[in-house]
């Protein structure tokens, strides 16, 4: 196991992905967090680091852990976005039962709303099938959102690196922040809603990776002011209005109505760069 060190941009956020693929696996495999460590001669502690995003794994450990877990390393080391089939791209999201029971059930009642027999009945399970694998409502929120900022973080960071300068790279992300929360809608919905209702370092260590999407677009508007691309007074302000007009889009949009994703992502761009008081050159 390699030693901790400090959590810092691309690699911090992509310890904390590694670690809720690792977290979700562990639960749906019915393991808990002593039993992995024990089983991979770990410390309970270290492995907490490793599910936390705190420390790195070896390719070895990971590949032993999938072994474990019944599962395939590289479906541990692969975002959700799946990379290779583009940051545009949606395929179906496959939920386990009790997951997708959850999300349908937040989503519907909101999680203090929702009890662990709404998730049951959703997820085709009783409730102790339901508690067999997940030791709490809250651990299902915690995966759903863990989920939500993984699979966000690496495409934010693919559409971001096909930018040619501040403005593109820009709207690139803005085009991104309208797909995912389109056609993400329902893991977009709550993770602007059930933020608050997450407990301790688990809401601390979301809302971490959270910023760091936001930090993207407030340095490409910043960049953009400093070199005349944009020309907004207040750049900090103005891509903090444009990630939340984005992150509102689950609150209207519906599949159902008058507008495909990539049309409202071709409007909100346009927003974008009027908020930001652009001129549209690279």
């Amino acid at each position: 196991m390699a030693r901790s060190t400090p959590a810092r941009g691309t690699a911090d956020a992509d310890r904390v992905a590694l670690g809720a693929r690792l977290r979700q696996a562990r639960r749906a495999a019915g393991l808990t967090l002593r039993e992995v460590a024990g089983a991979l001669s770990v410390s309970a502690g270290t492995w907490s680091a490793v599910e936390n995003g705190r420390t790195r794994i070896t390719d070895d450990r990971i590949a032993a852990a999938a072994a474990l877990l019944r599962t395939r390393p590289e479906d541990l080391v692969e975002s959700p976005a799946r990379p290779g089939s583009g940051w545009r791209d949606f395929p179906p999201l496959e939920l386990d039962p009790p997951l997708a029971g959850a999300l349908e059930a937040f989503v519907e009642l909101g999680y203090h709303g929702a009890g662990v027999r709404d998730i049951a009945q959703r997820a085709g399970l009783s409730v102790p099938g339901v508690y067999h694998h997940w030791a709490s409502k809250q651990d299902l929120l915690v995966a759903l959102l863990d989920l939500a900022v993984a699979d966000l973080l690496v495409r934010a960071r693919a559409a971001r690196a096909e930018g040619d300068g501040p403005v593109e790279r820009f709207t690139r992300l803005v085009e991104c922040l309208v797909l995912f929360h389109t056609h993400r809608r329902d893991l977009g919905f709550i993770g602007a809603s059930e933020m608050r209702s997450l407990e301790g370092e688990s809401r601390a260590r979301i809302t971490a990776a959270r910023q760091e999407v936001q930090r993207m677009v407030d340095d490409e508007v910043a960049e953009g002011c400093r070199r005349g691309l944009m020309g907004t007074p207040l750049p900090h302000e103005a891509a903090r209005a444009v990630v939340t007009m984005c992150a509102a889009l689950p609150q209207w949009w519906s599949p159902e109505g008058p507008s495909s994703p990539e049309a409202v992502a071709r409007e909100y761009v346009d927003f974008a760069l009027d908020v930001v008081r652009s001129g549209r050159s690279r």
